[in-house]
């Protein structure tokens, strides 16, 4: 439970109506006296949904790229893909999918993060969860983008270089993975905030 929601839980519900000698209910003095807390929210919310937005768009064109174009090519008989069966094209197809969904919801979300009307209500309830979801959304199609990569570079090596294949993808993973450490923090608090 917040500190807001405590402090309302706790009182009668008549006291948060009643106005004080200034004319003020209670949650108007809240917005007031945090009036700067709410500003320094709102331009860190903004600042984050925007680095998280580029991401975001950089993933879904590559995604998109990678699905919009078969690798192996057609069958020029019937048109259906050449690898279509293997393993690995498959993983690829699929993954190269998930990534372009995830990642076009999650831009979604900035976007509508950016664009809200962010008020002391809003904070409650409508800006953690989107960012919650752009956050989450935002780490699947991270995965699933490393999960078409990898697998398009085993159906295009074929059995030669499978050993090395390993070590290269641990450090094609470091600056991705550098990257949700450094969010992961956030989405853990998100998760475990009350709201």
């Amino acid at each position: 439970m917040g500190e807001s929601q405590f402090i309302k839980s706790s009182m009668p519900t008549n006291l948060l109506t009643i106005r004080n000698g200034e004319g003020k209910t209670s949650m108007e003095v809240f917005e007031e006296t945090h009036e700067g807390i709410i500003k320094d929210g709102v331009q860190w919310l903004n600042s984050t949904s925007q680095s998280c937005s580029v991401i975001a768009a950089l993933i879904a064109s590559v995604a998109y790229a990678s699905a919009a174009t078969v690798p192996g090519g057609d069958n020029q008989n019937n048109g259906i893909p050449i690898l279509k069966g293997d393993p690995s094209f498959d993983t690829f197809i699929n993954a190269s999918l998930v990534a372009l969904c995830f990642s076009v919801t999650s831009l979604t979300m900035f976007l509508s993060i950016l664009t809200a009307n962010s008020t002391i209500h809003d904070f409650l309830h409508n800006l953690p969860t989107k960012l919650l979801l752009g956050l989450t959304t935002l780490f699947i199609s991270i995965g699933a983008m490393l999960v078409s990569f990898c697998a398009g570079h085993f159906f295009n090596s074929g059995d030669r270089n499978r050993n090395t294949g390993s070590s290269v993808f641990a450090i094609i993973c470091l600056p991705v993975s550098a990257y949700a450490l450094t969010q992961f923090r956030l989405l853990i608090s998100l998760v475990n905030a009350p709201f």
